[in-house]
């Protein structure tokens, strides 16, 4: 079995860890492909293309999952986090369990949970377009300025709600547990097929997230307010930003093809984080 051993840099400074697994794997007989999420000089890995592997153990908390999943591109990799951090969601492997956790994989001794991601697209008014995916989130956010944004939402090309608000989160439900419930989201059980919509401190008495299907498309744009500079508003992914738009751009948002392959060995369930969690 070939393995791509995902480590950030950041959690585990001088590679002690993420080479302790690699060892442990060469002495099992197993391949293993070492790929380091920071610019390294000894390894020369500032950008990198995921070679081909079976698994990929992902090595540093929840938002390294996160990027692992966006890296691997079109592929489905089957991935299991290894937590170097804070108890997180996505990342069940705690460090000192990480060899057991290879042994139990070795032998088959384990179950895949399929995520669903989104796609988002910019769609820009001179017909520039960029596209992004995320497992977490889509989130629109102003940026630079304390102006609230007129955020206009419709759904399958009718008008739903337009939002006074800081911006709107679309998450999935495997995100649910993420900004969406700092901003007053549901806590949403991660293996669901759907969408949350979620309003960043709305101007209303009243604040309601969305739930809508997986098959739904949301579209998302930026009104202008008359005399008023609109303010600046970024698109991000999984916290990533990989665009600005502005009055007369458009946002799509939608089910990706892709979905994440976690690989489940029973650790610990998400009913069993979440009270944790919110013990904490």
């Amino acid at each position: 079995m070939h393995f791509l051993i995902y480590t950030n840099k950041l959690k585990d400074l001088e590679l002690e860890f993420t080479k302790s697994v690699q060892a442990y794997l060469q002495e099992k007989g197993q391949a293993s492909t070492l790929c380091v999420k920071e610019f390294d000089e000894a390894t020369s890995l500032s950008h990198f293309t995921l070679p081909e592997a079976d698994v990929m153990l992902v090595l540093g908390g929840d938002g390294t999952v996160l990027e692992a999943a966006r890296d691997a591109g079109d592929r489905t990799l089957p991935m299991v986090g290894v937590n170097l951090g804070t108890l997180g969601y996505l990342s069940e492997i705690e460090k000192k369990d990480v060899f057991i956790a290879i042994d139990r994989i070795l032998s088959g001794d384990y179950k895949k949970e399929s995520r669903m991601m989104l796609e988002g697209s910019i769609r820009k008014k001179n017909g520039k377009s960029w596209v992004q995916r995320a497992l977490n989130d889509m989130v629109i956010s102003r940026t630079e300025s304390i102006h609230i944004v007129d955020i206009r939402i419709s759904v399958n090309g009718q008008f739903l709600h337009e939002y006074h608000a800081d911006g709107v989160i679309v998450t999935t439900a495997t995100g649910s547990t993420g900004y969406n419930l700092s901003a007053g989201g549901p806590i949403v059980e991660p293996t669901a097929k759907l969408m949350i919509l979620t309003p960043i401190c709305p101007h209303t008495l009243n604040q309601r997230s969305i739930v809508l299907s997986p098959e739904d498309e949301i579209e998302i744009s930026i009104s202008p307010r008359g005399d008023i500079p609109a303010p600046k508003v970024e698109v991000a992914a999984d916290g990533t930003s990989f665009g600005r738009v502005e009055p007369g751009d458009k946002i799509i948002i939608k089910k990706a093809e892709k979905t994440v392959e976690l690989i489940q060995l029973g650790q610990r369930s998400f009913l069993e984080i979440l009270h944790q969690k919110m013990k904490d």
